[in-house]
């Protein structure tokens, strides 16, 4: 009765401790790649920074969240290994919270720091996704280009004239459109779901690990 007792209670602060760590690394994964994406235009942040963030918050976090725990496996062999399905959520998050972070980022700058003025279209690649080179009416070329979204169109060619809110920085993409929102909402379910999900998958590998019993 005693050992069972022992065992239950080992067993309960092992799934505690597994929580708690496995918690703590799904929030510092998820935070930063919607911290790391959404600030780098909103600081801003130089060019070489900010690709080394939007690099970590796209690719390296969202895959850490699935390596980690494969790799934390100590008991079972590599051959042997196997990833809890739970863990395939917070990579799927964490890249769209790092391309969606972007974008949040880059509306936040305009809200912020924003300026409108009026600008030509000089240059314009159609090739793909549309994308117009502009220059405002005094002549100071405008960065990054305009894209398609933002009201680079199929019916924009090169001469016209439009009004755009542009970001003095360089950083964030001009835009034609005067109200700037961005889907918090759905950052926020994006957030919690890598969080619970990838602190679920850490657990239930770190649970098989140590009751793996080689067979």
């Amino acid at each position: 009765m005693a050992d069972d007792i022992t065992r239950t209670g080992g067993g309960l602060v092992w799934w505690r401790l597994d929580w708690a760590r496995w918690l703590l690394f799904s929030l510092v994964c998820a935070g930063g790649s919607l911290g790391l994406s959404w600030l780098g235009p909103v600081v801003p942040l130089p060019h070489v920074a900010r690709a080394t963030g939007l690099l970590l918050a796209v690719f390296l976090l969202p895959l850490a969240t699935l390596l980690v725990p494969v790799l934390a496996l100590r008991r079972v062999p590599r051959k042997k290994r196997k990833v809890a399905w739970q863990l395939i959520v917070p990579v799927i998050a964490g890249v769209a919270m790092g391309v969606l972070g972007t974008g949040a980022g880059d509306q936040e700058a305009l809200t912020d720091r924003g300026l409108w003025t009026n600008a030509v279209v000089v240059g314009m690649d159609d090739s793909g996704t549309n994308h117009c080179d502009l220059r405002s009416v005094d002549g100071r070329d405008i960065s990054p280009s305009l894209s398609e979204g933002d009201g680079c169109e199929d019916w924009v060619e090169k001469g016209d004239e439009m009004r755009v809110r542009y970001d003095p920085e360089g950083i964030a993409g001009p835009t034609t459109d005067r109200d700037i929102s961005y889907n918090g909402g759905l950052l926020a379910v994006l957030f919690g779901a890598a969080v619970v999900m990838g602190t679920w998958g850490g657990v239930r590998q770190s649970r098989w690990d140590r009751e793996y019993d080689g067979v």
